[in-house]
Formats: structure tokens, sequence, C-alpha cells
């Protein structure tokens, strides 16, 4: 259905060399939703064409062709400012929607303002749920079982496992500290008061700050089980050295600006701690196995460690 003005849902989506998937998002967004929505999609420089082919393919959607890579908070930052709806959805573009997964998402945010901010389930192509829609919060117990291991070795438990709420398979209408911006609501005049993304996170950690943020305000963001997408998951980031290293550097950012002074540098040692014992289990695989895989994870894991004096400050 066309972009209405009126409708009271603006669907913002941030692109970069991502010409095929971003098509592929609008075109389901489209074909499985009911409500009346606007879409902006901001294009951060994309070398693949992705522009024009939205342009082409999808007159309706105001595209904003940025001329630098701006980053996934300041584009959706743009984006939300040409915004007039009542609500926001953010949404990644290497995603699919599912018949009616918008529609839920939005009946359900009506329903509970005191949430604030809203998600969904995800799923990868094949079917299986990807737990990584929500998230608690970072906390000295969760960076001390995922820099051990423990988050890893035990994925179904709650206590070792507690910032991906090990065992919880989304299938429940819950309370939640953190929803992951590829599939996120928020009513805009709370966007507003929070100033946006804090721009500060180029990549990473930017909705986890936001909803921190929202909760010091007394919101409480919430899942909604029955608003399903697909989510490839890090498809404009390809380079997965790359990828660690944002992660990391979004992680101790988080815990600068939202842990009690004290702790903050435990926090950071034990995220040094995680990025070393990664690189030794890929250095000694790569001694063990001698497989061209091995190789090439330890070659990445030797990228990120030498990137440590980086990623173990804040932004």
């Amino acid at each position: 259905m066309p972009d209405d003005p009126s409708a009271d849902l603006t669907v913002l989506i941030v692109s970069y060399n991502t010409r095929a998937l971003t098509l592929k998002c609008l075109e389901t967004l489209y074909a499985n939703t009911r409500a009346r929505f606007r879409t902006i999609v901001v294009d951060n420089a994309s070398q693949d064409g992705s522009a024009e082919a939205i342009a082409a393919r999808f007159p309706q959607v105001m595209l904003i062709a940025s001329a630098k890579n701006l980053g996934f908070a300041a584009a959706n930052n743009l984006a939300a400012a040409r915004a007039r709806s009542d609500w926001l959805l953010l949404l990644n573009p290497d995603t699919e929607t599912y018949p009616g997964g918008v529609d839920a998402l939005l009946a359900f945010s009506k329903a509970n303002p005191q949430a604030g901010i809203t998600g969904g389930r995800t799923y990868y192509p094949d079917g299986s749920l990807n737990p990584y829609s929500c998230s608690a919060r970072l906390t000295l117990w969760s960076t001390a079982c995922r820099a051990s291991g423990l988050a890893a070795a035990f994925p179904r438990s709650p206590l070792f496992n507690p910032e991906a709420y090990g065992g919880w398979q989304r299938d429940s209408a819950r309370r939640v500290d953190i929803v992951v911006g590829c599939f996120l609501m928020i009513r805009r005049s709370l966007w507003d008061q929070l100033g946006g993304f804090d721009l500060r996170y180029f990549m990473y950690g930017e909705d986890y700050d936001l909803c921190l943020r929202a909760g010091r305000l007394g919101y409480r963001p919430m899942l909604c089980p029955e608003a399903k997408i697909m989510h490839l998951v890090g498809a404009s980031t390809t380079l997965r050295a790359r990828r660690h290293i944002l992660v990391a550097k979004s992680r101790v950012s988080l815990i600068h600006d939202h842990w009690h002074p004290a702790l903050v540098p435990l926090g950071v040692a034990l995220t040094w701690l995680w990025g070393a014992l990664r690189t030794a289990a890929a250095l000694s695989r790569a001694v063990l196995r001698r497989h061209p895989s091995s190789r090439e994870s330890a070659a990445q894991w030797r990228e990120i460690w030498r990137a440590r004096r980086s990623w173990l400050q804040p932004y």
C-alpha cells in the first residue's frame, strides 16, 4: 500500500551496501503490513547502487542518500527528524517481515504505553529462533560469564548466560532491559525526549544506551511474541574482526556510561580478559588442528587483539 502522510507509524531503515537485502526488506514490509505507515530510508553512501535501486523500485519511500557513511545512530536520528507520526519503527535492512508482524507490534505498543520501547521475535533464515532481539543489561556478573566462557558453554542457563535471558524462547510477553535496534518500536515523543541515539555510538550499543536511558525515566521495555521477523544479522558488517572490535568498544562504552564508577575498572579488565582468552583459544586451535578455517580464525583474533588499545577505550 502507498505511504500515508497521516499514518501514525514511520518505519526507519538505514542501508549500507545491502542493495538486494534492502529491496527484499521493503518488499516484505509493504506486502505484510496492513497498518498505514510511511517509510524513510537513509542510504549511508552505499557503493552498490542501493539508493538508485530503492528510488526506482519504491518511489513512495522517502529516500535520503547521504554523501558519507553517517553510521547507524546518526542516520536513524536524521530519519527520525523527518518523521511526523506518533510511532517510530527501526528496522534493519537485512530483515524480512512476516505477515502481521509490524501490525502486532504496533497494537502491542499502543496497549502497553508503560513500555515506551517494544520489540518482537527474530528468526534466522532457516526458521530457528534468533535470541538476540532483546537482552538483559550488562552487569559485573554477566561480563565475567562472557569473559570466562561460561555464557558460551551454558547458553540456556539463566545463571551463566543472563544477558541472553538463557532458556527463555521469547514465546511470552515480558519486560526486558534492552530491545535490539534491528526491530525496535518507540513512541516519537519518547524518542524526542531522549534526544534519539547518542551519536558517540557509531555502530552497536546505541540501542542499549537508548533503552537504559528510557529505563531511568520509568519506562520498562517489553517484547511482543506475536511480532515476528527474519533477521540475517550483521549483513552490513562483513568483516568478522571489525564487528568484534566494534562490539567490544560499545560494551566498554556502556560500562563507562551506565555502571557505578567503582566498578568500571573491573568491567574493562574483564573485557580485556575476554579478548585475551578468545585470542589464546583461537591460536591454540590453529596449532592443534592445522585447518584453514582455524588459521583464518586465528588471524582474525590476532587482528582483534592488536586493536585492543582501541576497543578498551570508550567512545
